[in-house]
């Protein structure tokens, strides 16, 4: 084959393969997708969300009352339905355009891989043909335009190949962005499922929390502001106690075990029942009781709250066998009653014992603060790390 056709066949096979190449471009570059945005149905979704807790927030500001308490409680279950409902919207949408965009990337990605090896092979080719000297091209050619045009066809055909090979290197690397952008939709999925089984939970909580309101007042609404003024002002003690407030005084040095005092049995100020209030303060900053007190089998009867651990190696205030009627946190009560505020504490009681011990060695502080009409009666033990232990609704 002489090396004007050898060049003529090199042409055409270069521009057999543009024409092949624009028709899978054509076909599998469509334009690049983004990330799927809120549907109008998550709008919407939103915009009830919007005007549910304008609802509640009105109704947190009027007077409370069990009627009104339980209005919050019902719209609050509704919201708490409506951030799910959304929610699972958001990654339903999130799934199908991550599924989409997935198949679409696979698809290009293996077509432009295959293209840019037949275009390296045919840069290749074209530039060993390229090696033909001129001399021999002329002698081939009829006239000095035919010596050019031959010529020529092996530069287009080799700037051909060059720009090809850029343009669909560059096709794939704007595709390998994008389907980083996916990568991340998937982990935003995963933190929205994390979001949605946070939220269930907290609906579980929000039902047995207006369960639990309705047995203790029996829907009534005296003993509902009864318990209510009871609970704020265990709360504004508690609060003055542990910033040093209250009449106290000194008791002496006690050591781990030592009895600090024993729990009122029966009804005192600020409390309905017989339990030790036990707190932990940390440099002035409250801490949970739980990872300070040693792993234990005790009985939980704080429903609906339910159970939870301990983690600590301090030895219990109080002897076994041990009752948890309240945990430390956002719980059934703190959440009816505190107007969702924690519960500072643990409260806990013993059917064997009334006697309460300190879990360190200390100083001892005894004191009493104005509560509910009376004088709710603690004791404060010091330690020498910057711990403060309290036990409250005891007599010395």
């Amino acid at each position: 084959m002489s090396i004007f056709r050898k060049i003529q066949f090199i042409f055409l096979l270069i521009l057999s393969i543009f024409i092949f190449t624009n028709k899978i471009l054509a076909q599998e570059a469509t334009p690049t997708p983004t990330p799927g945005t809120s549907t109008q149905q998550v709008q919407d979704l939103q915009n009830q969300i919007n005007d549910l807790q304008n609802k509640i927030n009105d109704l947190d500001n009027q007077k409370k009352t069990l009627s009104s308490q339980i209005a919050v409680m019902d719209n609050q279950v509704k919201l708490t339905q409506l951030k799910i409902n959304a929610t699972e919207k958001q990654i339903t949408d999130l799934g199908l355009d991550i599924d989409t965009a997935d198949k679409k990337i696979n698809n290009l990605q293996n077509s432009l891989q295959k293209l840019t090896g037949v275009l390296i092979d045919r840069i290749v080719a074209t530039y060993e043909v390229g090696t033909v000297q001129p001399f021999h091209v002329l002698l081939s050619s009829s006239n000095a335009s035919n010596f050019f045009t031959k010529l020529n066809y092996l530069k287009i055909a080799q700037e051909h190949d060059k720009k090809l090979i850029y343009d669909t290197t560059q096709a794939k690397a704007d595709y390998s962005n994008q389907k980083e952008i996916f990568q991340n939709q998937k982990r935003k999925v995963e933190e929205l499922q994390s979001q949605l089984e946070a939220y269930n939970t907290q609906l579980e909580q929000e039902k047995k929390d207006k369960e639990a309101l309705l047995i203790v007042t029996q829907n009534n609404e005296a003993v509902y502001q009864q318990r209510l003024a009871a609970a704020l002002a265990e709360q504004r003690a508690i609060q003055q106690i542990t910033s040093g407030g209250g009449n106290v005084v000194a008791a002496g040095k006690v050591k781990e075990g030592d009895i600090v005092g024993r729990v009122i049995i029966g009804r005192s100020p600020c409390s309905s029942g017989s339990h030790l209030h036990f707190e932990v303060l940390s440099n002035r900053a409250l801490q949970n009781p739980s990872q300070y007190l040693s792993n234990k089998s005790v009985i939980f009867d704080n429903s609906p709250d339910g159970s939870f651990s301990f983690s600590g190696s301090w030895n219990w205030p109080i002897s076994d066998p041990i009752r948890i009627t309240q945990g430390f946190g956002h719980t059934a009560w703190s959440n009816v009653y505190y107007n969702g505020g924690i519960h500072t504490g643990i409260d806990m009681f013993s059917s064997s014992s009334s006697d309460v011990r300190t879990v360190r060695d200390g100083d001892l502080y005894r004191g009493s603060i104005s509560c509910g009409g009376g004088q709710l009666l603690f004791s404060r033990v010091d330690h020498s790390d910057s711990i403060q232990t309290f036990y409250l609704h005891i007599y010395p």
